[in-house]
């Protein structure tokens, strides 16, 4: 006998129950992981350019701003280093964050197009939780994020940046970096909730990509600051979540406890996805958009 279908419920309340990644739902979501992930490196690929714009910025500082403060650095021997170092070899990891920190803030801004278009609530409504969806893009910018950093290393080698390259320095810094990607593409996914429309986009990330490079140890080490009398920089860089993720790149590639660097990348990547996993659930951010149509 069948049980009386409930005529006062609303409409749409009789739906499937939320997707769970249950032992049968596994494949069909690493299927979708992968798939996530290959749309995102076929996208990367077809846009000839993108990798050369993802580059110009840091050779750039790399080839002409490093080259007229080569040998700045000399004056103190600071940790990591335990021998004076020209001021590339100092930027270069600096320099690494900024391709992780662009790339990141550009997958935010992929975020609100493929939302505006539509291909996103599209993606949104396929029977997987929403948090796996959300994952499974923040690892396709981590690997787009890592690519481009990877290139940008090798591009640095040939300018005649001379980093650590022995293979446990290299498997120390690839780690770090990316955990560093996953940690900025986390933080460009929580940005995309509160971006409505692409208009708003340039505005944004002025006030986030700047002040967070800038206050930083991307270009000076924080006791410079602390010596040179910039207090209110130097308490800011100390907070800053890339001072530590360029930190933690900077101890691994010269096999140094980098302290409570990685423990801050991770925190701040772990609390970001998650307050991006609440702004795109259906009851709050994303599902008010989706509610008002596309042109709301």
């Amino acid at each position: 006998m069948t049980a009386p279908r409930d005529t006062h419920a609303p409409a749409g309340a009789a739906a499937a129950p939320p997707a769970t990644l249950g032992r049968r739902g596994l494949p069909h979501a690493l299927q979708a992981l992968r798939a996530i992930v290959a749309r995102e490196l076929m996208r990367f690929l077809q846009q000839k350019g993108r990798l050369v714009s993802a580059l110009v910025r840091p050779v750039l500082w790399l080839a002409v701003f490093a080259a007229g403060f080569r040998n700045v650095f000399g004056v103190a021997i600071a940790p990591p280093y335990d021998t004076y170092i020209p001021y590339d070899v100092y930027i270069a990891p600096g320099l690494v964050g900024m391709v992780l920190l662009f790339n990141g803030m550009q997958s935010s801004l992929a975020m609100v197009y493929d939302r505006e278009m539509g291909l996103m609530r599209l993606l949104l409504t396929a029977p997987l939780p929403r948090a796996w969806l959300l994952l499974a893009k923040l690892l396709a910018t981590a690997v787009l994020s890592l690519l481009q950093a990877l290139a940008f290393v090798l591009v640095a080698a040939a300018l005649g940046t001379v980093l650590p390259h022995d293979p446990a320095a290299l498997a120390r810094g690839l780690l770090a970096t990316l955990c560093a990607a996953l940690m900025l593409a986390a933080l460009g996914l929580l940005l995309s909730v509160s971006i409505k429309q692409l208009e708003n986009f340039a505005g944004t990330m002025n006030f986030v990509i700047f002040p967070m490079y800038f206050l930083s140890t991307a270009l000076y080490p924080l006791w410079k600051l602390e010596e040179s009398g910039a207090t209110w920089v130097w308490r800011v860089a100390q907070v800053n979540p890339f001072t530590h993720a360029v930190e933690w790149i900077r101890f691994a590639l010269y096999g140094q406890d980098p302290g409570w660097a990685p423990w801050v990348v991770l925190g701040t990547g772990i609390a970001c996805f998650a307050g991006a996993c609440w702004g795109y659930d259906p009851q709050r951010g994303f599902g008010g958009l989706t509610k008002r149509g596309p042109g709301g």
